[in-house]
């Protein structure tokens, strides 16, 4: 195990956690850009190719904001802050906590951030092209690191809800016990 300091105090993270969340983060970061290059590769900007009529479709577009193309225009620096310290974030909450399903879950979110901010630092924008019709109206378009980063984030969120519903339970057993 490695030891890490924390406010906690000393915690060991797993090597077997580091090993999964390096898998997880290389396998996510490799999808992600391969799809985005084999994008660029077949589909002109604003260019499109119906996959399934009037529901999905890849779509290359150049996204210089953030996820579905809010906050255009603050530009790469920005942008790179925002990362490096959800980054940070995302390494601090990995070793201070011991739930490897949080872990794996963060690892995704990480992979995400990252696979975005290599577009940004290499070409000024994100390449995006997953677009869906939902009842006729357009999803804005978006790309594996976002499904990476929308994933991770709301397993976060099903395993605290789980994990809250099962301390409610065991708390309403031990109570009538």
């Amino acid at each position: 195990a490695i030891t890490r300091c924390s406010k906690r105090g000393i915690m060991k993270v797993r090597k077997s956690s580091i090993l999964l969340a390096i898998l997880i983060i290389i396998a996510s970061l490799a999808l992600d850009q391969t799809t985005k290059w084999a994008v660029v590769q077949a589909i002109p900007l604003y260019g499109k190719i119906e996959l399934i009529p009037h529901f999905f479709d890849l779509t290359y577009i150049q996204n210089i904001g953030a996820g579905f193309s809010i906050m255009e225009g603050y530009g790469v620096v920005f942008f790179s802050l925002i990362t490096l310290i959800a980054c940070a974030v995302i390494v601090y909450y990995f070793c201070t906590t011991e739930d490897r399903r949080i872990q794996s879950a963060l690892s995704f979110v990480f992979a995400g951030a990252l696979g975005n901010w290599i577009d940004r630092l290499r070409f000024g924008y994100v390449r995006d092209f997953f677009s869906f019709r939902i009842f006729g109206q357009s999803f804005p378009v978006f790309n594996v690191a976002d499904v990476c980063i929308t994933m991770g984030f709301f397993s976060i969120l099903l395993i605290l809800w789980i994990d809250d519903f099962k301390e409610k339970r065991k708390w309403k057993q031990n109570k009538l016990q």
